[in-house]
């Protein structure tokens, strides 16, 4: 066996049995990342095909940058009750009709994940949500798993919505903008059938009135917001950063400095306790990023990675709408099966490669995005946002069950992949992709 040979076998059989660490979650993601990191650094080096600074070249600073500047402004905000004055006026505007309250809580999480990262969303959700259901004494899990659905869903929308997009727009060059006008209205459209099917599938727990609505007349939104005066500052602060978000290519500013930039604003106009502040930040997620990022480049460095970009490359030849559709549904699939963001990792040296090879991926790009998004919301792993709701359910004694999760998860994953496909040979025959 050559060494080329060797080369890519190890680095894909380090790949593999990542994958397979984070799969069974027996052990923390981010140290299987962490060992599957060194493993690929200290095997590429010894066989000569990988080292330091091939592993920093591909580390994507700009993705770093902008997860840790939005993981920022988000903890500024955690403390004001923002987030919980949002869901208890969705809730008295519900006006105790439960699949009222679900569309409510659903449109609201979707949003808010649309400018915020929907992992931290439904970090912020998940509490509010609880405490609802309980004064109300309905059964939790049909909002958690909703909120977590419509959220990924959401996420799809925007640059920072969903931690692949960040990945998707560095790698891609695409802006703020680039997102929101080619993926919004397709998002549109698939939140109004994944709203309509979740509704369908829980009809015999929500279309009933609940006895306990008068515990809902005693909450008060204006209660829930601890701290109005740094509230109204950080909702100063994201507006602007969102605003410079639909314009830093045009400054010239990468997105992860916009994210740095809002973060500062916060940091000097708020002027908290910057060790609590940091405390608010994932540093797992940071580092999780940063090994996969290491492990992919080792794959790269490989050639193992060119195996897959030539047989995509080989699909072109027989039509852009099909190479498309295979990238959509080839990420839907891996994305159920593992975490989204791991796949998407792997997937954007490939789509590179192609674009250098003259290929016209632009509506490549969109595929992976659709499907990453979608996709993770099969199964309980498919993504971050969705292990945080199992988890969060446990804690509180009514734990989601795998069977529970994909009883209600395939189907809606498959039915927005469906109809992005659909959506997806449009706007390549219209032009929009």
């Amino acid at each position: 066996m050559s060494i080329a040979a060797v080369a890519i076998a190890v680095s894909t059989a380090i790949f593999v049995l990542t994958y397979a660490g984070i799969l069974t979650e027996r052990v923390h993601r981010t140290l299987v990342v962490i060992v599957g990191a060194v493993l690929m650094l200290s095997l590429g080096k010894w066989l000569g095909f990988y080292s330091l600074t091939l592993a920093i070249e591909s580390t994507d600073a700009n993705t770093i940058m902008l997860l840790f500047g939005m993981m920022v402004i988000v903890g500024l905000f955690e403390s004001t009750g923002f987030f919980e004055f949002i869901a208890i006026i969705a809730a008295k505007l519900a006006r105790g009709k439960p699949w009222l309250l679900l569309v409510y809580l659903g449109l609201t999480t979707t949003v808010v994940s649309m400018f915020l990262d929907n992992v931290t969303t439904i970090i912020l959700m998940i509490p509010v949500t609880m405490s609802l259901a309980d004064i109300l004494g309905l059964p939790m899990t049909p909002f958690l798993i909703s909120e977590v659905m419509l959220s990924n869903i959401g996420g799809v929308a925007t640059l920072i919505g969903d931690p692949p997009n960040i990945l998707i727009g560095s790698a891609a060059g695409l802006s703020f903008t680039d997102f929101i006008t080619h993926l919004g209205p397709i998002v549109l459209i698939i939140w109004v059938f994944a709203q309509g099917l979740l509704l369908l599938m829980y009809r015999r727990t929500l279309w009933h009135t609940p006895t306990q609505i008068e515990g809902l007349a005693g909450m008060s939104s204006r209660q829930a917001l601890t701290d109005p005066k740094t509230t109204k500052r950080m909702l100063l602060v994201l507006a602007a950063t969102i605003v410079l978000f639909f314009v830093h290519h045009t400054l010239k500013l990468e997105s992860g400095t916009v994210a740095l930039l809002g973060a500062c604003a916060g940091l000097l106009w708020i002027w908290p306790d910057v060790r609590q502040t940091l405390k608010q930040v994932h540093w797992d997620v940071l580092l999780f990023f940063v090994g996969l990022f290491v492990i992919v480049g080792g794959l790269e460095t490989s050639g193992a990675l060119n195996i897959v970009a030539n047989a995509i490359s080989a699909l072109t030849t027989h039509g852009i709408v099909l190479a498309s559709l295979v990238v959509l549904w080839s990420s839907a699939i891996m994305s159920a099966v593992v975490d989204n963001v791991p796949f998407t990792i792997a997937m954007l040296p490939i789509l590179a490669s192609l674009q250098a090879q003259g290929v016209p991926v632009g509506p490549l790009w969109w595929a992976l995005a659709l499907g990453v998004g979608f996709g993770g919301n099969a199964t309980p792993v498919g993504a971050t946002a969705n292990v945080i709701a199992i988890s969060a359910s446990e804690k509180a004694g009514d734990p989601i069950s795998s069977q529970t999760w994909l009883r209600k998860g395939i189907p809606t994953a498959f039915v927005a992949c469906l109809v992005a496909s659909v959506l997806d040979v449009v706007a390549i025959y219209i032009g929009l992709f």
